[in-house]
């Protein structure tokens, strides 16, 4: 019996004696070798890509002197080719499910904050990694170079098509809307020209004389690559007009939930196999290499110039912003990438890196759900860091390698086109090339020249899609605490209200149901007093 009451009471619970003394106990210290096993096996994932591109390297300079031919280098390149078409296999189902699901679970007032958010960050680092751009190019001068100009055999027939910047920006605000959901899954609208005979009577003094011209006409044309612009647009409707509906959406909203949780299986599973994956890519991609040595040194001073532009952006611009408004350790975020980060680099491919990227900043740096689901994909599509700084290098870059002297305008046409054509440049490899023209068209440089861009893109892109997925990542972190330090706001002012201080008196008014007994009781004394006080004789 007096056991229980000790124990009821707490002192039975004794500490042990330490020295003689009360007190508690020692922690075990954890061996050196359990904590280098813990920190393995947490990033075993990273470890292995990380491997991956660097035994890819020497795998590649090792077969090079092969020489292997066309047909035993796509045999070779088989395992990396592999892991692009699962990656682009779910990028649909992905995009489409995680962006109607993330729509309809988020507030319509919350989703335009959100979305406000995003474009106003993706905006920004956009528009600093072209300003980034034109320095770099300015500062190392990559097209002032001994001799002629640099000339890139084989290269003349890969120039894509000039087009009007109206065009450009018009075939955007078409992607926008696409005619045909089925057809924006593998096609994308994009306008080309032909030339149509135009006949005009000129009259004269000496009389009507016939008179025909060539007229450019633009013409609409489906070209091969996903509009995947039109469905982001769609997918994010289409989840807030299910909000709408209430609970007859719910039913619809639950198969997307259960849809994109089922992709993100398959995307842990893919995962695994990346690292294999990437080995190969970056391996046949150097086998593919066509006389390194002449290209490096009539083009090397452009590859450095990006290369560098590239790494400023990614490892002290992003972070820094990143630290100005969280006050986190931007490292330690970025270190939870690397596996997306390397995905993106042997890939070459933003879109391709989606899947990777959403289970990284989930998994890794506690992003929720909605944010990361909703935030990645349009971050896929519209935010280009990399692309735009390339973008204003390569004009530059061309600029000079044409003797053109660039004027103040001039220098900022380029910067707001980068910044604005970005958004339309396609998530693929090489997708950036593909919207250099209409910079290069609205400063009035020559297209030509982009054969010697195309030359070192497969280098270049890689790096450009490594600061468009940490762009991306750096956004969905940055939403995330925005959407934390509001709630810690509305919670401290719920708390607020509610706090009563010590000493003070409470009020009546403050509880409503004693305000409306108090006030009854007072109507109820009111009505009895009338009643009791004799009638007065209304003469």
């Amino acid at each position: 019996m007096e056991d229980e009451v000790k124990t009821a009471n707490g002192e039975a619970h004794e500490l042990p004696l330490v020295n003689g003394l009360a007190g508690h106990p020692k922690k075990t210290e954890v061996p050196l070798s359990e904590k280098v096993k813990k920190i393995l096996r947490a990033n075993v994932l990273v470890i292995l890509t990380v491997a991956g591109v660097i035994i890819g390297v020497f795998i590649g300079l090792g077969v090079r002197s092969a020489e292997l031919n066309k047909t035993q280098i796509a045999h070779f390149g088989f395992p990396g080719e592999l892991l692009i078409r699962l990656l682009k296999m779910i990028i649909i189902p992905l995009v489409v499910c995680s962006l109607v699901s993330g729509a309809a679970s988020i507030d319509p007032k919350a989703l335009g904050k959100l979305g406000g958010w995003a474009m106003l960050f993706f905006s920004v680092t956009t528009l600093i990694a072209s300003a980034i751009g034109v320095v770099m190019a300015y500062i190392i001068k990559p097209g002032y170079v001994s001799g002629s100009k640099p000339i890139v055999s084989g290269m003349g027939g890969g120039v894509p098509q000039s087009k009007e910047v109206v065009d450009s920006f018009l075939d955007l605000i078409r992607n926008l809307f696409p005619s045909n959901l089925v057809a924006a899954a593998f096609q994308s609208y994009g306008t080309e020209y032909i030339m149509v005979k135009v006949e005009k009577n000129i009259t004269d003094e000496m009389g009507n004389i016939l008179n025909s011209t060539w007229e450019k006409v633009p013409v609409g044309k489906d070209a091969d690559g996903m509009n995947i612009l039109g469905l982001v647009v769609f997918a994010i409707v289409f989840g807030i007009a299910l909000r709408k509906l209430g609970e007859e959406g719910e039913i619809l909203i639950k198969f997307f939930n259960s849809f994109n949780e089922a992709t993100m299986v398959l995307v842990s599973w893919i995962m695994w196999y990346a690292p294999l994956g990437i080995m190969f890519l970056v391996a046949a991609k150097i086998v593919e290499m066509e006389d390194v040595g002449t290209l490096f040194a009539s083009l090397g001073k452009y590859i450095a110039c990006c290369v560098i532009g590239h790494f400023v952006h990614g490892l002290l611009v992003l972070p820094l912003i990143y630290f100005i408004v969280t006050r986190k350790n931007p490292y330690t975020f970025l270190w939870g990438l690397v596996t997306a980060l390397a995905t993106a680099f042997g890939t070459s491919s933003s879109s391709a890196s989606l899947p990777l990227m959403m289970k990284c900043v989930e998994e890794k740096n506690g992003v929720s759900k909605h944010i990361s689901r909703f935030i990645l994909p349009i971050g896929a599509t519209v935010n280009m860091d990399g692309a735009a700084l390339f973008q204003c290098v390569a004009a530059v870059f061309i600029a000079q390698l044409n003797d053109v002297q660039l004027n103040s305008v001039q220098v900022i046409t380029i910067l707001v086109t980068a910044t604005a054509s970005s958004v339309g440049a396609a998530g693929i490899p090489a997708g950036g090339v593909l919207t250099l023209a209409i910079i290069l068209e609205a400063v009035g440089l020559p297209t030509n020249d982009i054969s010697l861009i195309l030359a070192v893109d497969w280098l270049v892109d890689r790096t450009c899609t490594v600061i468009n997925v940490e762009g991306d990542a750096y956004g969905a972190g940055l939403l995330q605490y925005f959407v934390d330090r509001q709630a810690s706001l509305e919670k401290g002012a719920d708390l607020t209200r509610v706090k009563v201080e010590e000493g003070a008196p409470t009020r009546p008014e403050d509880v409503p149901l004693i305000a409306k007994s108090e006030k009854d009781l007072e109507d109820g004394i009111t009505l009895t007093a009338v009643r009791s006080m004799p009638e007065e004789s209304i003469m």
